[in-house]
C-alpha cells in the first residue's frame, strides 16, 4: 500500500469521525450541509481513490463472506463492511483505544457491531460463521491485502469476538 493511499485513507477516517453524525442528522432531516458534502467527498472520492492505491481488505472479505447468511441479505454493503472493519482491526491487533473510538463512532451514526444488528439473531450456527470465516479466505479474496497470514480460524475467531466486543459496547 502505498504512502498516498495511507494518507487518503487517514484523511477519510478523520473526516468521517469529524462530520459523520452532524452529516446523517443533516440528511435524516433532508437537509443539506457541509458536513455532508464533506461525508459524500470522503465516502465516494477519497474511498475510491485509496481502494484504487491501496486495494481492500479483510473489511470487504467479510461482506462478501455474509452471503452465507441468509439473514444479512437485507443488509447494505456498507453496513456490513462495517461490521468487517471490527473483525479487521481484531486481526490486525489494534490497541484498544483504536477500537473504541472507532466502536464509539459506529455507534452514534447506527452502523452495525453485533452479528444481531446485521440481523443474525442469536448464536448464528457454528458451522454457518465457519462458512463465512473459510470464504473471506479463499485465494482470490482481499485478506490476502493485509500484511500478516489469515487463516479461516482467524477469522472465525475475530467475527465471534467483534460480536461479542460490539454487543458488550451497546450494552
Amino acid at each position: 500500500c502505498s504512502r498516498t493511499a495511507l494518507m487518503m485513507a487517514r484523511l477519510c477516517y478523520d473526516i468521517l469521525v469529524r462530520d459523520g453524525a452532524e452529516a446523517l442528522r443533516a440528511v435524516e432531516k433532508g437537509e443539506t450541509a457541509p458536513a455532508v458534502e464533506s461525508v459524500v467527498e470522503a465516502s465516494i472520492y477519497l474511498s475510491g481513490l485509496g481502494f484504487e492505491s491501496g486495494g481492500l481488505a479483510a473489511a470487504h472479505a467479510i461482506n462478501d463472506a455474509l452471503a452465507y447468511l441468509p439473514e444479512a441479505h437485507g443488509m447494505y454493503h456498507g453496513e456490513k463492511v462495517a461490521f468487517g472493519v471490527l473483525v479487521q482491526l481484531l486481526l490486525e491487533k489494534a490497541p484498544k483505544d483504536e477500537l473504541d473510538a472507532v466502536m464509539a463512532f459506529m455507534r452514534s451514526v447506527g452502523l452495525p457491531m453485533s452479528l444481531r444488528q446485521l440481523g443474525v439473531s442469536g448464536q448464528a450456527d457454528e458451522g454457518a460463521l465457519r462458512k463465512v470465516a473459510e470464504a473471506a479466505c479463499v485465494p482470490t479474496q482481499s485478506t490476502k491485502n493485509l500484511q500478516f497470514p489469515v487463516t479461516a480460524a482467524d477469522v472465525y475467531a475475530a467475527i465471534k469476538e467483534a460480536d461479542r466486543l460490539g454487543t458488550a459496547f451497546l450494552a
